[in-house]
């Protein structure tokens, strides 16, 4: 064996131990929480509220909480997202001041997301006056969010050959109409496989929902858009570091943090049967 094929074998072990590596821990993980959590969800922890100091009962409002911000994550985010993208591949002429903005969305998506929230805190919650609410929240997720979106929008864009821009202009289509008929049915896998993606990754945040829109124990729904909530993520983080009785506890914490990893999920899962569903759509 010559050189060249030895250093080819040796990088593919390498990859090969590596991916294998991954892939057993997070079997490992899925399987502890599943060991540790798995005996408490049953009907009544899902639908039952926190009880006697947070030791029994069920997570039902922080399952509430997190579908509602993540909701309105959604509504806040998509189409600021797409229009974003859309205007930056579509309409802005290619330059130095676009070559900023992308920079600028691309370093934006790598900020902590605790920055994001206390950017959030200071904005909405303190100088909007939104307080502690669902409002509030989602609006910080969707800071989180946003950069990924339009990454992800662009990149789908930017993926649709410039023919059938050119031919559907030919024929006569406005500039509009050969985006809306002709580019976004294409690029509407990508955006909606990053879209979810995005969101799901809002849904298991804590930094930025923990100073923006959530309280330790509320067993109340919210009722408007300025009212606080319970979430799983941040209840995991109380129930796991701020309980008077963290062992006690224990139980019911791994029994949330399995919801809330079922719950991510479940959003993957959509995302890989869109992206399924519409590949044969960008078979040019």
């Amino acid at each position: 064996m010559n050189r060249k094929a030895m250093k080819q074998l040796v990088y593919f072990q390498i990859f090969r131990i590596t991916t294998i590596s991954i892939v057993l821990f997070l079997f490992y993980m899925l399987w502890t929480f599943v060991l540790n959590g798995l005996g408490v969800v049953n009907w009544t922890f899902l639908t039952d509220i926190p009880r006697n100091g947070m030791t029994a009962g069920g997570i039902f409002p922080a399952i509430i909480g997190t579908i509602y911000l993540t909701l309105m994550t959604i509504i806040f985010t998509v189409p600021v997202g797409v229009a974003s993208a859309i205007y930056l591949v579509e309409y802005a002429h290619e330059g130095r001041f676009v070559d900023i903005i992308n920079s600028a969305i691309t370093n934006l998506a790598g900020v902590p997301s605790i920055i994001h929230g206390l950017f959030g805190f200071g904005l909405f919650v303190v100088l909007l006056n939104f307080g502690t609410s669902l409002l509030s929240g989602a609006l910080a997720l969707s800071l989180l969010d946003l950069p990924i979106v339009i990454s992800a929008s662009r990149e789908a864009l930017l993926s649709v050959p410039k023919s059938f821009r050119e031919g559907s202009l030919a024929l006569g289509a406005t500039k509009w109409e050969t985006i809306r008929h002709n580019v976004l049915i294409y690029a509407l896998p990508g955006i909606l496989t990053g879209t979810i993606l995005a969101v799901a990754r809002a849904a298991g945040e804590t930094a930025p929902i923990i100073l923006t829109a959530t309280f330790f124990y509320r067993p109340n729904l919210p009722t408007s858009l300025l009212d606080g909530t319970m979430s799983l993520p941040t209840h995991i983080y109380y129930m796991a570091t701020q309980h008077y009785n963290i062992a006690l506890v224990q139980p019911l914490t791994y029994g949330a943090a399995l919801v809330l990893l079922l719950i991510v999920i479940l959003m993957n899962i959509v995302a890989i049967v869109i992206r399924s569903r519409y590949r044969k759509m960008k078979k040019w």
